[in-house]
C-alpha cells in the first residue's frame, strides 16, 4: 500500500462522497488540491489536535471557502475532531461541516472564509501579528513566537483585488513568514480563466517583493509530495520577503469532469463517483478508510504534540528568566486589560473639540496602559488622528520592515484589506486590533467588517468625518447611509459620540466584550456636556432633563445632540418641558432591560424629535407614530458647515417647530 498515495485520494473521494450526499457543494477544489493539504498536514503545519488553540502554532488558512471539504476531510484524517458522522453532515443545520468554514463554529478553523480574498488579508494580518509580538517578546535562545502562516487560495481569491491590497503590504513589510499556496487549476464558475483572468501571477508577485515558486500538480506528477515539500522548505528558508508556491493542479482530479468547470460546485453523482473511485483504486465503502491512513496521519499529531511540549518547556525557563515580560505576554495572549477607572483623566476634556480629536486624546491614553493595542489608517492618520504617539516612557513606533515592534500600522490606501487584515490580527491573538478611516469610505471596509462581526472580533473602527460636517468636500466625501448600514450589521457596534465623555465610553465599550465597534467622529468641534459620561455606556441616556413631566422628547446623536440641547432652552421660553436624550449607541441601548429604556423614553410621552444628519432609517422605531424625524432625505452637497446644515434643516428652529408639531399630534 502506497500510503502517501492513499492518504491523498482519501481526501479526495471523502470530499466527493460528502458533497454527493449533501446533494450540494464544491468537490473540484479539494480533489485537486488534495496533494497540498495533506504535504502541509503530515510534514509541514506545527499544530496538537489535542491542543488547537496552542498559541504558536503555525495558523492554515483556506481562503478558498467554498472548498470546504478539504478542511474537513483533513481535520478528520488528523484527529482535529470532525468524526465521519460529521462529514456526512454536510451543509446540513447545526452540523460542524458547514458550507464554508466557519470561525467559532468548528474547532481548527482559524478564520471565516468564503467570500473570495478574504483569507488572503487575513493571513497577512495574522503574519503581521506574529512578527509584531515575535519581535516584541522573542529574546535570545527563546522564540516565544515563531510559527509560519499558511494560505491556500485560487484563482478567485487573486482576482479579488482585496487580495492585490493585502499581498502588497505583505510584500513592502517583508513579512517573510506568510507562504501563499496558490491552486493554479485554470477554472472558475463559469469556465476556464482565460476568459478573465490572463496576467502572469509569478510576475505580479515578483513585482510586489515576493519569492516566486512553482510547482507541478498535474498528471501523473499529482502526488509529487518531494517536490512540493522542497518548495515549502524554500519558503520557510526565505523570512525577509513573503512566499508564494504556484501549485499547478487538476481541478476535480481522477474524476470524469476532470478540468472542466463541471466539478467546481456541483456533486459528480453516484455513476461519476465510482468511476472516480476506480480510477484511483479506491476499494472501499463509502465514508470508510483503512487503519493505515490513521495510523500514518497520527505521526503528525504525535509531532505537533512533541512541538508544544518543547515549547511549554522553553517558556518555564523564559519565565524564570525574563519574569516581568512573561507575565505581559501572558497578560496579552488572554486579552487581559486593566480596569478603565484606573486611568486618570479619561473622561476630562477641558474645552470643546471635535470628537476626532478627543478619540485621539482617548486613545493615546488608553494605548500606555494597553500593550496589545495596536492598530492604524488608511493613509488618513494625520486626519483620522488615529496614531499613538511617543512619549518620554513609551516609544510606539512605527510598523516597518525595518521595525516590526512598532505598533503605529500604516495600512496605506487600502481599506479592504486593511479591515481584513484587522481581523487577522485580533483572531491571531495577543492584539486588539484598530484600523481608521473617514466614515463614508467604511463602504470599502464593510465586507471585513461584516465578518468580524460574524466572528464576534472585538476589532475597533475610528471613522471620521462623519456627516455633511464634512462641508466643501462635497456629497462623494458626506456620509449619508452609512450609519443605518453599519447598524444594519448584526452584533455590531455602532458609537456616534456627541462629546468628548461619551468617546471615552465609546473606546471602553469597544474594549469591552467580544463585538467589533465603529466609532463615528466628528471633524467640526462640539461642546463638553456637564452631564454626560460613563451612562454613555448603556448607549442612550437623559443628558438634560426638565422639571416635572417631559411635554417632548428631544433624541439625537452625536453633532445634533447640541441642536436639541439648545432647543430645549427655547422651548422652555414657549413654556414647553423638553428632555434631551442622547442616543450614542442605538445597539447597547436596546440591549438594555425595558425598564431602563422606558425610564429614558417614557411611553407616556408621544411627542418625539429624533435628530441625525444622515438617513432617518434608523429611528422610526423611536419616534412612535406622533413623532417627527429630521434627517438627510438626498445627499448632501459642496459647501461651508455652517450653509449645509441650516440647509438641511438642522436648526434649533426647526428642531422647536417639529416638536410643537409632535405636541399637537400626540394630543389629537
Amino acid at each position: 500500500m502506497d500510503v502517501q498515495k492513499n492518504t491523498i485520494n482519501a481526501v479526495r473521494i471523502l470530499s466527493a462522497e460528502a458533497v454527493n450526499k449533501a446533494k450540494s457543494g464544491h468537490p473540484g477544489f479539494p480533489m485537486g488540491t488534495a496533494p497540498i493539504g495533506y504535504t502541509l498536514f503530515q510534514y509541514f503545519l506545527k499544530a496538537n489536535p489535542a491542543n488547537l488553540k496552542w498559541e504558536n502554532r503555525d495558523r492554515f488558512i483556506l481562503s478558498a471557502g467554498h472548498g470546504s471539504m478539504l478542511d474537513y476531510s483533513l481535520f478528520h484524517l488528523y484527529g482535529w475532531g470532525i468524526t465521519m458522522d460529521d462529514l456526512k453532515q454536510l451543509r446540513q443545520f447545526g452540523s460542524l461541516t458547514p458550507a464554508h468554514p466557519e470561525y467559532g463554529h468548528t474547532e481548527g478553523v482559524e478564520t471565516t472564509t468564503g467570500p473570495l480574498g478574504q483569507g488572503v488579508a487575513n493571513g497577512v494580518g495574522m503574519a503581521l501579528a506574529e512578527a509584531h509580538l515575535a519581535a516584541t517578546y522573542n529574546r535570545p535562545g527563546y522564540k516565544v513566537v515563531d510559527h509560519y502562516t499558511y494560505v491556500l487560495c485560487g484563482d478567485g481569491c487573486l482576482e479579488e483585488g482585496i487580495s492585490y491590497e493585502a499581498c502588497s503590504f505583505a510584500g513592502t513589510h517583508g513579512l517573510g513568514k506568510l507562504i501563499l499556496l496558490y491552486d493554479d487549476n485554470d477554472i472558475t464558475i463559469e469556465g476556464n480563466t482565460d476568459i478573465t483572468f490572463k496576467e502572469n501571477v509569478g510576475a505580479r508577485f515578483a513585482a510586489q517583493n515576493w519569492q516566486v515558486l512553482h510547482v507541478d500538480l498535474t498528471g501523473d506528477a499529482n502526488c509529487d509530495v518531494v517536490a512540493l515539500s522542497n518548495a515549502l522548505e524554500a519558503a520557510k528558508a526565505r523570512t525577509d520577503k513573503p512566499s508564494i508556491i504556484i501549485c499547478k493542479t487538476n481541478i476535480g482530479f481522477g474524476s470524469p469532469w476532470q478540468d472542466t468547470a463541471k466539478c467546481h460546485g456541483t456533486p459528480l453523482g453516484e455513476e461519476n463517483l465510482q468511476m472516480m473511485k476506480e480510477k484511483l483504486g479506491w476499494e472501499y465503502p463509502p465514508f470508510e478508510c483503512p487503519e493505515e491512513i490513521y495510523e500514518h496521519c497520527s505521526i503528525a499529531a504525535r509531532a505537533g504534540a512533541q512541538a508544544e511540549m518543547q515549547w511549554k518547556k522553553m517558556m518555564l525557563e523564559y519565565e524564570a528568566t525574563y519574569p516581568e515580560l512573561a507575565a505581559e505576554y501572558k497578560k496579552v495572549m488572554a486579552g487581559e486589560m486593566l480596569n478603565w477607572d484606573d486611568i486618570d483623566g479619561l473622561y476630562e476634556f477641558a474645552k470643546p473639540m471635535a470628537t476626532r480629536q478627543t478619540s485621539a486624546q482617548v486613545l493615546n491614553k488608553i494605548a500606555a496602559h494597553v500593550p496589545q493595542l495596536m492598530g492604524g489608517s488608511a493613509d488618513l492618520a494625520p486626519s483620522n488622528l488615529s496614531n499613538m504617539k511617543d512619549t518620554d516612557t513609551i516609544t510606539y513606533g512605527d510598523f516597518s520592515a525595518d521595525n516590526f515592534a512598532g505598533r503605529n500600522v500604516h495600512f496605506g490606501i487600502r481599506e479592504h484589506a486593511m479591515a481584513a487584515m484587522a481581523n487577522g490580527m485580533q483572531l491571531h491573538g495577543g492584539i486588539h486590533a484598530y484600523c481608521s478611516t473617514f466614515f463614508v469610505f467604511s463602504d470599502y471596509c464593510k465586507p471585513a467588517m461584516r465578518l468580524a462581526a460574524m466572528m464576534n472580533l472585538p476589532v475597533t473602527y475610528i471613522l471620521t468625518h462623519d456627516s455633511i460636517g464634512v462641508g466643501e468636500d462635497g456629497p462623494t466625501h458626506q456620509p449619508i447611509e452609512q450609519l443605518i448600514s453599519l447598524r444594519s450589521i448584526p452584533g455590531m457596534k455602532v458609537f456616534r459620540p456627541a462629546d468628548g465623555k461619551e468617546t471615552a465610553a465609546a473606546w471602553v465599550s469597544s474594549l469591552r466584550g467580544n463585538q467589533p465597534t465603529a466609532i463615528v467622529l466628528s471633524r467640526q468641534s462640539l461642546p463638553q456636556y456637564e452631564g454626560s459620561g460613563r451612562s454613555a455606556l448603556k448607549g442612550g441616556y437623559v443628558l438634560e432633563d426638565c422639571e416635572g413631566d417631559a411635554d417632548v422628547l428631544l433624541i439625537a446623536s452625536g453633532s445634533e445632540v447640541e441642536i436639541c440641547v439648545k432647543a430645549k432652552a427655547a422651548l422652555a421660553d414657549k413654556g414647553v418641558q423638553a428632555r434631551v436624550v442622547s442616543m450614542p449607541c442605538l445597539e447597547v441601548f436596546d440591549a438594555q432591560n425595558q425598564a431602563y429604556k422606558d425610564n429614558i423614553l417614557p411611553k407616556n410621552v408621544k411627542a418625539r424629535v429624533c435628530v441625525e444628519a444622515g438617513t432617518p432609517h434608523s429611528w422610526y422605531k423611536y419616534a412612535g407614530d406622533c413623532g417627527e424625524i429630521i434627517a438627510m432625505n438626498s445627499f448632501g452637497a459642496c459647501g461651508s458647515p455652517s450653509v449645509l446644515f441650516p440647509h438641511y434643516g438642522f436648526t434649533v428652529e426647526n428642531v422647536v417647530e417639529k416638536a410643537l408639531q409632535s405636541i399637537e399630534s400626540a394630543k389629537a
